[in-house]
Parts: C-alpha cells; sequence; structure tokens
C-alpha cells in the first residue's frame, strides 16, 4: 500500500508539472484572448472580416510632387555653367601648329570646364560664352575665333559628367557614377538604363531622387509601368536605388520562425505564410493564425468603430482559415512592416506532449518503486 500510494504521488507531481513546464512555441489561444482589453488586457483582439481587410489595407505612400512631375526636359545639347568639356583642334598645318608642337596637327584639350558666368577659355581664341549654346554651337564659335589664325582648323566638342548638366547615380545599381544629360538620357528610366539597371531583384527596388532639397520616390516597377512616373531629369539630381527594408516576423507553428523581408510591393498573410514554408502539417492550429501589431489611431478607430482612441494602439488580428471565407480573407489582408504572424498550436499537440511525458515518467517512476522494493527486500 505505501508503495502504491508513493508511485501516485510522484505521478501526481509529474502530471501537474507536465501540465505547466512543457514546451511550446509561444501562447496558446485561450491565453491571446485573456490579454484583450475585453478581458483587462491591453490590447484589441479582432476577427479579421472584409471591412477590417479594407481599414487596414495601407501601403506605403510613394511617389513624386507636382514639382517633380510638371518639369519639362531640358535642353538635351544645350550646356550650363559646370559643365566639363573635351574639345580637340585639328590643324592643317605641320610644321608650325598654332596650339602643338612641330609636326603635331591635334591638340586635345581635355576637361575644359564651363565656369560659373558661362564662359571657356581657349588658348588663342581667349574666352568665348558656352553656356546656353550646344556642342555644334560651341564648336562653330571656337572655329570662327581660331580661323584667321590657322588655315581651316577642325574641331570637336563633346560633354564629358560634371557639375552642370549631370546627375549622380547610387546605391544598387550595376554602374554608379555620374552622368551628364544628354539626348537619350533626359528622363529617369532612360539615365538608369545608362547605368545598366538595378542591380537587385526588381520587384523590391526603389527609385529615389532629391533635387534641390526635396525628395521622392517610387517602386521600379511602377516607373516601368507609369509614363508620368518618368520624369524628366533636372542638373544636379541624385538619382538612389535602395532596396525596400520592410521586415516582418514569423512564429510559432509555421515552417520556420524568421525575421522575413518583404519579397514584393503588397504581401498578404497568406503569402505571408506560404514565404516561410506554410504551416506545419502536425502541428499549426488553422483556426488560430494571428497578426500583432501597433496600429495608428486613425486606423484603429476606424476598425473599432470608435473616435476616441489616442497614439498607437496594440491591435491582434484573428485569422480563422477552416472558415468558409478563412482563406480568402488571409488572401486579401495586407501584412505591413513589423509585424508579427504567429500560428498556434493545435489543442491536441499539448496534450501528446503531455501523454509522452507522463509516459516516460510513469516508467521511470515504476523502476525507481521497483528498485525501492528489492533493495527493502535484500534488506530484510
Amino acid at each position: 500500500m505505501t508503495r502504491r500510494a508513493s508511485v501516485l504521488g510522484a505521478l501526481a507531481c509529474l502530471t501537474t508539472a507536465a501540465g505547466c513546464g512543457l514546451p511550446r512555441p509561444g501562447p496558446n489561444k485561450k491565453e491571446i484572448f485573456a490579454g484583450s482589453v475585453l478581458n483587462g488586457g491591453d490590447a484589441f483582439v479582432v476577427t479579421v472580416n472584409p471591412r477590417v481587410t479594407r481599414a487596414t489595407a495601407v501601403l506605403p505612400s510613394f511617389g513624386f510632387s507636382s514639382a517633380f512631375k510638371g518639369a519639362g526636359v531640358v535642353g538635351s545639347d544645350t550646356l550650363s555653367p559646370g559643365d566639363t568639356l573635351a574639345i580637340t583642334i585639328f590643324e592643317n598645318v605641320k610644321d608650325d601648329p598654332l596650339l602643338g608642337n612641330t609636326g603635331q596637327r591635334v591638340s586635345a584639350l581635355t576637361e575644359v570646364q564651363v565656369d560659373g558666368q558661362g564662359y571657356i577659355f581657349i588658348p588663342y581664341a581667349g574666352r568665348i560664352r558656352a553656356a546656353g549654346q550646344t556642342p555644334d554651337g560651341l564648336r562653330q564659335a571656337i572655329t570662327r575665333k581660331l580661323d584667321a589664325q590657322t588655315p581651316d582648323p577642325q574641331v570637336t566638342v563633346s560633354r564629358l559628367a560634371g557639375d552642370g548638366s549631370s546627375v549622380t547615380i547610387s546605391g544598387s545599381v550595376m554602374a554608379p557614377g555620374v552622368y551628364p544629360i544628354e539626348r537619350p538620357t533626359r528622363t529617369l528610366a532612360a539615365m538608369l538604363a545608362k547605368a545598366g539597371g538595378v542591380a537587385i531583384e526588381p520587384a523590391v527596388a526603389i527609385v529615389r531622387v532629391t533635387r534641390a532639397g526635396k525628395t521622392g520616390k517610387v517602386w521600379l516597377k511602377d516607373l516601368w509601368s507609369s509614363p508620368a512616373l518618368d520624369i524628366a531629369l533636372r542638373p544636379g539630381d541624385q538619382i538612389v536605388i535602395e532596396q525596400d527594408e520592410r521586415r516582418f516576423t514569423a512564429l510559432g507553428a509555421t515552417g520556420s520562425q524568421a525575421l522575413v523581408p518583404f519579397e514584393s510591393e503588397t504581401l498578404s498573410a497568406i503569402e505571408a505564410i506560404a514565404t516561410v514554408g506554410g504551416l506545419q502539417t502536425m502541428a499549426a492550429d488553422p483556426t488560430g493564425v494571428f497578426v500583432f501589431r501597433n496600429e495608428p489611431a486613425e486606423i484603429a478607430n476606424i476598425v473599432l468603430g470608435r473616435n476616441d482612441l489616442r497614439g498607437d494602439q496594440r491591435m491582434v488580428y484573428v485569422l480563422d482559415l477552416t472558415r468558409p471565407n478563412g482563406m480568402f480573407e488571409a488572401r486579401d489582408f495586407l501584412i505591413r512592416d513589423g509585424d508579427t504572424v504567429y500560428v498556434t498550436e493545435a489543442p491536441y499537440v499539448q496534450w501528446n506532449k503531455t501523454l509522452s511525458a507522463l509516459t516516460g515518467a510513469t516508467g521511470a517512476t515504476a523502476n525507481i518503486a521497483s528498485t525501492a522494493d528489492t533493495l527493502n527486500g535484500s534488506g530484510s
């Protein structure tokens, strides 16, 4: 009788310990609902429906202002102060050239910069106004100045990247650098093509343009699909290609638990779950898919049908994939930056863990009791 009581007492202790201390990935459904504001907690627990989906479907606000969109294309061949030019002069004399040494008929003037007043200086031609002219117009002006001093000079003028009619391209682009605004590259999309395109996945590429202290940015794929976003460039524009930095956290009975980057402009709950390998078939509770989020007050008020909330609110959105419309709701509900997607374990999983713990504990207790009896018998 004493032996049996000892075994039962040990089992009772082990049962209590197993029920309280078994490992699990996080709270269960009951515990989450217990933390609701309705139960004295600090989070609003809301079941997802079409109205909630519409109210929470907020995407990052990207786009160019009217100041960017309203700017017309610059004269692609018009020189500006700060432009850097390459000028080559061919002389039709061999013995005594004007600019070169004896026998040197070609003189190359590299990196001739248009000064702040719009002029350049050419030896024997003096100061010549370049700003406002095309390269060809400047070529003719230089030719006229030199023609009186050397017979039939041949002049070429080309514009290099410089501080004038040029833009800077950096970030995740194939060939970052400073590029002149030329006839084929007067708009944003054409200039990106000139730089070799982006060096990251286009679906997560963001194009940011800074001009005169103001910045606008768009998704690369929107730039491709919308001609209105292909803005005209201006000298001094800074173009940066950056990767979307939004992330969400996946926890619980999913294929993996990780901090996951967005792979597209929009990401639904069902896509987020699929991204981390879906639900664990033998562990997940499809009625307990939760999205934890700090919701701005203006959205929280709409979701809850209130107007008195101030500041960010802790919201827990509930998705039940077993309902007739559950999969559709999960497909339509958008995940946002910083969200936590959590899938609870099915109730039977914890029960199986308890049974496994008890089965092992019972065997161990029986062995202990048997050993004790053997020792007592030997002692007697």
